[in-house]
């Protein structure tokens, strides 16, 4: 069986200090003529942290801004959480083939995060196979992480947040049926739901470019939020605005890109005021375009 090099750690968001460790990964399985794989969590072990990106959206950002397809969640189970750290590196070896990990210098596995990437290094000494601790990435001084990039992200910060991403802070779904209001205001919406646990941004309306399965990519207006000038819903939703896209999109999954935000999201005084205003965010989104090509 053809041994793989894995990269180890959750990879929310896939940031820059995850792509170093991705990196390291795809040059040690060339070296040793192996294959570049990640092993991941489908659930954080801390139940309360809302993730930055669904497990399918890490799978596609290891895929698209790095070029592994081998990408497998451990469900974290009891078991798992109790799992002594050295049988975890048994179960990677033994079950899953690894010929060598990599990890970063703040990795924690195993019953009560016992286990560290000093301790992962010296375990795979002991069983013979290559091991690469990856050190901390910074940006003007500040230690890239995930927790970093959720503070940018419900501050509204997308442009911090895209900056310790390394690519823009997207979310992707299936295209749902709206409430049309848009598109009788004049500005015809496809909206998307974020999935349970997954962060949401500063409610409010954004810069972005919506890219259409099968490879279409057009600008747009996005808002995140709950539309309280039109009664709102309890549930968040991504309602995006394409520019130069005519035709339907129901049920065909579309990723958002975020690259700007432009305004919190306002309860205006009537539909007019509201159409006055989502006329006003196209032009300074155009505007945007025509500077950022």
């Amino acid at each position: 069986m053809e041994k793989s090099i894995f990269a180890l750690g959750f990879f929310d968001g896939v940031h820059i200090g995850h792509g170093a460790l991705l990196e390291r990964t795809k040059a040690l399985a060339a070296e040793l003529g192996a294959k570049p794989a990640v092993i991941s969590f489908d659930v954080p072990p801390v139940k309360s942290v809302s993730l930055i990106s669904s497990p399918y959206d890490r799978r596609q950002d290891i895929l698209r801004f790095y070029g592994i397809p081998d990408v497998y969640f451990l469900h974290f189970n009891d078991e798992l959480r109790r799992m002594p750290w050295q049988d975890f590196i048994d179960l990677l070896i033994n079950d899953f083939g690894a010929g060598g990990l990599v990890a970063g210098y703040d990795f924690r596995f195993g019953y009560k995060g016992a286990g560290n990437a000093q301790l992962l290094s010296q375990r795979c000494s002991q069983m013979g196979i290559p091991c690469a601790v990856c050190s901390k990435v910074t940006v003007g001084g500040e230690t890239v992480s995930s927790t970093a990039i959720r503070r940018a992200l419900e501050a509204g910060d997308v442009e911090m947040a895209n900056l310790y991403l390394g690519h823009s802070y997207s979310v992707s779904g299936f295209v749902q049926t709206g409430l049309r209001i848009g598109r009788g205001l004049g500005f015809p919406t496809v909206n998307i739901s974020y999935e349970d646990n997954v962060l949401i941004p500063r409610h409010g309306v954004y810069v972005t470019t919506v890219e259409i399965e099968g490879g279409e990519s057009c600008g747009a207006v996005t808002n995140i939020g709950v539309r309280p000038t039109v009664g709102g819903r309890d549930r968040v939703t991504v309602e995006s605005n394409l520019f130069g896209f005519s035709g339907s999109l129901y049920g065909r999954r579309i990723r958002v890109n975020f690259h700007k935000f432009l305004r919190p999201e306002i309860r205006f005084s009537s539909t007019e005021e509201l159409r006055q205003h989502m006329a006003q965010d196209r032009r300074n989104a155009e505007n945007y375009f025509s500077v950022h090509k």
